[in-house]
């Protein structure tokens, strides 16, 4: 049996970190990933974050972006909730991907609130960009250490409230977790593959104290089950 080690954050590539990746085996994969998701809670994690930034503001009207936007399932259910709670929400899905913000619009159309647009971050596309929240969800683990303090402080000045990072926790026992229910509830192999690779890129508690005391942020994170982090990054 291949011995795996959680002590520090796997330089592994994704499948999907291919930017070239797209049609049917995309779409497949999407699917997957957003079934995942909602069955193991990650909505919540996403959605009490977002609560714990609007504690202290009466806004009524919202402009949340969400970076990674995949398939646009997080905008999905952030929008239902805000629905529910008679708050006016403008959604915006960021992704480098044309491919996924194409099946993104595909499965958005009735939501009337959810716009997207492909742009990478680092480029002069995001100079202009502002939002009172940013989302990250099981986005921020495809980066490398250098490339996260990086962009830290660029989301960090986009935002009147903060950002809510939903990530996962490195951990042995959920790598073994999830290989036991990829066996029963997951038959794609690329989401197979590319979720354990996740699990070993993503993140304990001590790299957001380190992230956070070397960028002076001022943050608050939490832990959920199924192995989640929620990390709160106040607006400065």
């Amino acid at each position: 049996m291949k011995q795996i080690s959680t002590k520090t954050r796997s330089r592994e590539d994704e499948i999907m970190d291919k930017f070239d990746f797209k049609g049917e085996e995309l779409k497949n994969v999407l699917r997957t990933i957003d079934k995942i998701n909602t069955k193991l809670g990650g909505h919540r994690v996403t959605i009490k974050g977002i609560q714990k930034l609007l504690e202290n503001h009466s806004k009524k009207h919202l402009v949340i972006a969400d970076l990674g936007c995949g398939s646009g399932d997080a905008l999905r259910q952030i929008s239902k909730w805000a629905k529910k709670q008679g708050i006016n929400v403008q959604l915006i899905g960021i992704d480098a991907n044309p491919f996924t913000i194409e099946i993104a619009r595909e499965w958005t159309r009735d939501y009337k609130n959810i716009s997207y647009r492909v742009i990478d971050v680092f480029s002069e596309d995001f100079d202009d960009f502002e939002a009172d929240i940013i989302t990250c969800c099981l986005t921020l683990h495809h980066f490398e250490d250098d490339v996260i303090k990086k962009l830290l402080p660029i989301l960090s000045d986009k935002v009147s409230l903060g950002l809510v990072i939903n990530d996962l926790h490195r951990h042995k026992f959920a790598y073994q977790l999830f290989k036991l229910y990829c066996s029963v509830f997951v038959n794609s192999d690329i989401a197979r593959k590319d979720g354990l690779t996740s699990i070993l890129r993503g993140f304990k508690s001590d790299d957001f104290e380190n992230y956070a005391e070397q960028l002076n942020l001022k943050h608050h994170f939490k832990w959920y089950w199924a192995f989640r982090y929620q990390w709160i990054i106040y607006s400065s």
